[in-house]
């Protein structure tokens, strides 16, 4: 949804790096470019004005002006003002003392609320509690079926009395479910309203008589982000007429341009807690304005992958992989390859996986084009090996790879360049394991082996030595210092040292780029 806006800054931030001072010109030509990014970006106007503001008064402090790279502070002050529009701090939901906690979803017909609320209590049940949908919609036709069929998926339960259709009343069963919730101990109750195709009086007088039936500790205002300019005029018209806690993003996977989610923050005063973005169940998170600002700003989202990487993951198999790998590169086996590869599969869309991570934004066209089908390829050709073959992959030869081809429903050619790539993938992990790293890369932290390899360079003497003419020293750390921020200049933003080309894009190091296709 961010790309146009993400290249737009990128572009923009590309013409500051190198320069060792920025003049007052050269602020006002940024903050002029920020301004179209975000117009066209479908930010409201009033959001736009009071953001650039903010940038312009900063860049023109003494933050800037005596920093050593003045580039890279005007971007830290564009992520900053950033996080402030879209809400500061992450908002948490609010459960009661006592009772269950009742959630009331608001929002017009077609943003998505039924589905979403089979999405939060999911997200629930995740999190260790018992919700209870309501089917309190009893004007659409199927609103009652459709949020059955949901609730179904989501594993959580469902309170219908009412068939819908126009029939029933959506307070008296609001009411009802409390009671219901209290006698089967559900602690959280998630009312799904009826919405309607615009702003009406009668829209407004049933979803207050809903809020004043069952006192909710959390109304939510489900926005569809991609109606663009006019998501800030429908939430001013509900929080004036019914009022709301917290808002709730849906299709933030679509293709619109952005500027509901940065704008109604500001706009109305109550923060983002939810985002959607996807079709699946799993598509539904908290709302984290710096992780969403970073993403924006190309940064990435590493602290979102490592949490899907922990919900994911055991400590107790990666330490076990880990050990595996440092032995050496002949322990990792197809079996474990195959094992690693669905639980990454678990975590999520890969094409989604590979643009949190930082710099990704230069290479999205790629990342886009993946063929996620290409993980499944790979575990038919796996698991149509012996036991044998899987551990010793070398024993493959022409005979084995046509049968392995035939019982997978794939060419001879993708056997024999998926051994070749598990090879690569082998060394390449192994040397990440004992310390080694990547091309112009540290040896990863916390994967073991570092120590010991810096230990044995000193043993051999091959360790970088220092001159003992202090002048030359001064000079050498002098000339280091210089690199660094020659690199921190040109590199991406916020993740100095990455390569890049000539051109000064972002560039995948020469291990990863055979994986990409």
């Amino acid at each position: 949804m961010f790309d146009t806006l993400s290249d737009r800054l990128a572009a923009t931030f590309k013409n500051l790096r190198g320069k060792g001072r920025l003049s007052e010109a050269d602020i006002d030509a940024t903050a002029r470019e920020i301004r179209i990014a975000l117009l066209e970006a479908d930010v409201a106007l009033p959001v736009v004005r009071a953001f650039i503001k903010q940038v312009k008064e900063r860049a023109t402090g003494s933050e800037v002006s005596q920093a050593l790279n003045p580039a890279q502070q005007v971007i830290k002050i564009v992520n900053e003002e950033l996080i402030t529009i879209l809400g500061g701090e992450t908002r948490r939901l609010r459960f009661a003392k006592s009772g269950p906690t009742v959630i009331m979803l608001a929002g017009l017909q077609g943003a998505g609320k039924t589905t979403l609320a089979g999405k939060l209590g999911h997200w629930l049940k995740g999190q260790g509690h018992a919700p209870l949908l309501v089917a309190c919609d009893l004007q659409r036709p199927n609103a009652v079926n459709q949020l059955g069929v949901v609730a179904e998926r989501a594993g959580v339960a469902i309170f219908a009395p009412e068939p819908g259709n126009g029939v029933g009343d959506p307070v008296q069963v609001a009411k009802d479910s409390v009671e219901h919730a209290r006698a089967k101990q559900y602690d959280v109750v998630i009312v799904d309203t009826a919405g309607r195709l615009g702003i009406d009086a009668e829209l407004m007088r049933q979803a207050a008589d809903i809020r004043d039936a069952v006192q909710p500790q959390e109304i939510l205002f489900v926005l569809d982000a991609m109606i663009g300019q006019d998501a800030v005029n429908t939430a001013e018209a509900f929080r004036d007429g019914v009022g709301f806690d917290g808002v709730v993003l849906s299709k933030l996977d679509g293709d619109a341009r952005g500027g509901a989610a940065l704008s109604v923050a500001h706009v109305t005063g109550k923060q983002i807690i939810f985002a959607s973005n996807g079709e699946k169940l799993d598509d539904f998170d908290a709302f984290h304005p710096d992780r969403m600002a970073s993403r924006i700003l190309g940064m990435g989202d590493m602290l979102s992958l490592i949490e899907k990487a922990e919900q994911t993951f055991s400590q107790a198999e990666a330490e076990k992989m880990a050990a595996k790998l440092a032995k050496g590169p002949k322990e990792f086996t197809l079996d474990d390859f195959l094992s690693q590869m669905e639980q990454v599969r678990k975590m999520g869309s890969i094409s989604k996986l590979l643009g949190m991570l930082p710099g990704m934004g230069q290479i999205k066209d790629q990342i886009n084009n993946l063929d996620e089908r290409d993980v499944d390829r790979t575990a038919a050709i796996i698991k149509s090996m012996t036991p044998a073959e899987r551990q010793d992959p070398t024993i493959i030869n022409g005979s084995r790879r046509a049968r392995i081809a035939k019982g997978s429903g794939v060419d001879v050619s993708a056997v024999k360049n998926l051994v070749e790539r598990f090879f690569d993938a082998r060394k390449m992990m192994s040397r990440m394991a004992q310390g080694g790293g990547m091309p112009g890369m540290p040896g990863l932290p916390g994967m073991g082996g570092g120590a010991a390899r810096k230990k044995k360079q000193i043993k051999q003497g091959k360790g970088k030595r220092q001159s003992g003419n202090p002048m030359k020293r001064k000079a050498d750390a002098e000339a280091a210092a210089a690199r660094r921020e020659q690199a921190q200049a040109e590199g991406v933003p916020g993740m100095p040292g990455l390569p890049t080309g000539d051109d000064g894009k972002f560039e995948l190091p020469d291990e990863f780029k055979k994986f990409m296709g």
